[in-house]
This record gives structure tokens, C-alpha cells and sequence, in this order.
């Protein structure tokens, strides 16, 4: 009966760590392709982006400007959710900035996508003729965009004249302590040690007069003379020899 229960128990350890070291990998493949698709999709947006650059300097007409929209867009955008991102990690209030910028991006990645299909319509007249209302789009989304990324740098930026404000207040203040190094002067000393020897020298006569002698404190020196100071690397003087 025990033994059937070891082996039962040493079976239900090794499925345990067969779970474990199955669960292990399946974390460690699924780390390795969202690794793999962040550099795909990183690596197809900067191709992207260099054909629109392309595309904006080097055609002239409609494909052009919708190149030269889609680059100005897609720009804009990016430079704002890295500025939002970052600043979050140290700024909490710049939550309620993000969720105002995850719906922009809705509105930027719907006139992203409208200006990458007009870039194959063959109807160019009409496309010319859509030009001004693309453009008003753009330069809607793309001001919002730079409003929020402008104050979220600004509000950084004043932060950190905030703290240096403070810190060279705080500097300052310590500089000034560590040079006032009269507060006690030599004067105010030996006055305190001359008040130290009468006071010590008055009790001595109040019990001499009661007929037992009785030695008063000694007064404070003011230049004691220095302890010998033995360090442990010293070795122990020996003692004379007498004959």
C-alpha cells in the first residue's frame, strides 16, 4: 500500500514538472515571436517610411501630396506616442493624455489607410479634386497630435526647472551651514571655562569652611594636552631592563 502510494506520488512530481518545463517554453516561444513580430513590423515601417520620403521628393502632382500627407501624419503620431509613453513612466496624470491619443490614433490610422488606397486609384482628377479636404484632415489630426506631445514636453520640462529650483535652494542653504564655522568663538570659550574654574574654586572653600576638606573639580583646561593615540600596527614598547 505505501509503495503503490510513492509511486503514485512520484508520478503526480513528474507530471508537475513536465507542466512546469511545458509552461516554461510556451512563455519562452511566445516572448521570442512577439520579439520577432516587434522587429517585422518595425522593420516594415522604416521601409515604409523611406518609400513615402521617396515618393514625396522624387513625384510631383497627386502622388506626391498624398506621400508627402501620409509622411507628415504618420510622423507627427509617432513622435507623440513615444513622447506620451515615455513621460507616463514618470508621470501618472499623463494617463488621461494617452486614452485622448489612443482615439486620435483611430482618426490617424483611418486617414492613413484612405490615403494609402488613393495612392493606387487610377482617377488622379479626382483624387486632385479631394486634395483640400485630405489635407484639412491632416492638419487637423496632426495639431492635436503636436498639442498633446508639446505639453506633455512642456509640463517636463517645468517639472525639472521645479526640482533644480529647489535643489540649488537646498545647496545653498547647506553651503551656508558648512561655512559658518565661528559660531562658537575662541572668546566665548574661554569665558565659559573661566565661569567653569569660579564656580568649581567657590564650592571648594564652602566645604573646606565646613572642616572637611574636599577637593573641588578641577577647571577645564583649554589646551589639554593630546592623548597618545597607540594604533594596532604599533608594537607594544618593551620594558627597560634593571639590574
Amino acid at each position: 500500500m505505501e509503495a503503490g502510494a510513492l509511486i503514485i506520488f512520484a508520478l503526480l512530481v513528474l507530471f508537475a514538472f513536465l507542466g512546469l518545463g511545458v509552461w516554461a517554453t510556451v512563455k519562452v516561444v511566445g516572448a521570442a515571436k512577439r520579439g520577432v513580430d516587434r522587429t517585422i513590423t518595425q522593420a516594415r515601417r522604416t521601409v515604409e517610411d523611406t518609400t513615402l520620403k521617396a515618393k514625396s521628393l522624387g513625384q510631383v502632382g497627386v502622388a506626391g501630396a498624398l506621400a508627402q500627407l501620409r509622411l507628415d501624419l504618420r510622423t507627427s503620431m509617432r513622435a507623440t506616442q513615444q513622447a506620451l509613453y515615455q513621460g507616463v513612466q514618470t508621470d501618472s496624470s499623463l494617463k488621461e493624455s494617452i486614452g485622448l491619443f489612443e482615439r486620435l490614433s483611430a482618426h490617424g490610422h483611418e486617414l492613413d489607410e484612405e490615403l494609402k488606397r488613393l495612392e493606387q486609384e487610377p482617377d488622379r482628377r479626382r483624387i486632385a479634386d479631394g486634395l483640400p479636404e485630405l489635407r484639412e484632415r491632416t492638419a487637423k489630426i496632426k495639431q492635436a497630435s503636436d498639442s498633446l506631445r508639446w505639453a506633455a514636453r512642456d509640463r517636463a520640462r517645468r517639472f525639472a526647472e521645479d526640482d533644480l529650483t529647489a535643489l540649488s535652494e537646498q545647496i545653498e542653504v547647506e553651503s551656508g551651514a558648512l561655512r559658518d564655522w565661528s559660531r562658537e568663538s575662541v572668546d566665548d570659550l574661554a569665558a565659559a571655562a573661566e565661569a567653569a574654574a569660579q564656580a568649581g574654586g567657590t564650592a571648594g572653600g564652602a566645604a573646606a569652611g565646613g572642616g572637611a576638606p574636599a577637593a573641588g573639580p578641577r577647571p577645564a583646561a583649554l589646551n589639554p594636552s593630546t592623548p597618545v593615540t597607540h594604533y594596532p600596527w604599533q608594537k607594544t614598547p618593551r620594558p627597560e631592563a634593571t639590574t
